[in-house]
């Protein structure tokens, strides 16, 4: 049986107080005629590596659809923490990020989560995990029932939106506090 053990570098160390790289002395054994020896170095800390902040997930929708922008009042009144932002399919977000097979389709949600996007079911169920509190045990819910299920489900949704939500004649505007969370 193997056992992992951790490994530490040098660059597992903290800087000085002074806010400099500290230095560390490094032990390397050196072969030579007498034995081994120690040869000491002195290693200069690297730089931390600063990352960039992980964009927010963008949630695309219908503009027109009733339903859509239902669900997109939903997420923008149980999101308190604004941790997703929104944008309709026919806007310019989209067409700069998405696939044109999904903008010019306009039948389904599109989740942008950083490099992936989620489409359909998927996508409905992590904006509820994004949301947070009791609406992340929905999407928990959700995510049991098999894809296959949960996409037919929301196709057979997707097909009938307009006849039930209807549609509108252009897209839905932003409130002024809304503003800050719509891309288009």
């Amino acid at each position: 049986m193997l056992f992992a053990l951790p490994f530490y570098s040098v660059r597992d160390a903290v800087t000085s107080r002074s806010g400099e790289y500290a230095s560390y002395p490094i032990r390397n054994p050196v072969k030579s005629l007498g034995g081994n020896r120690y040869r000491t170095e002195t290693l200069q800390q690297e730089p931390p590596m600063t990352l960039a902040p992980d964009p927010k997930p963008i949630l695309f929708f219908d503009g027109v659809c009733g339903l859509c922008n239902r669900f997109i009042d939903f997420v923008l009144k149980h999101d308190r923490h604004g941790r997703v932002c929104v944008a309709p399919l026919q806007g310019a977000t989209a067409a700069a990020s998405l696939p044109e097979e999904i903008v010019r389709g306009l039948d389904t949600v599109v989740l942008l989560d950083g490099e992936s996007w989620h489409i359909r079911s998927s996508a409905i169920v992590r904006i509820f995990w994004k949301i947070g509190g009791p609406w992340s045990i929905l999407g928990t819910l959700l995510w049991l029932i098999p894809k296959p299920l949960r996409d037919l489900g929301y196709k057979i949704v997707a097909r009938s939106r307009y006849r039930l939500f209807g549609k509108k004649e252009t897209c839905r505007l932003p409130t002024p506090a809304e503003r800050a969370r719509f891309l288009d």
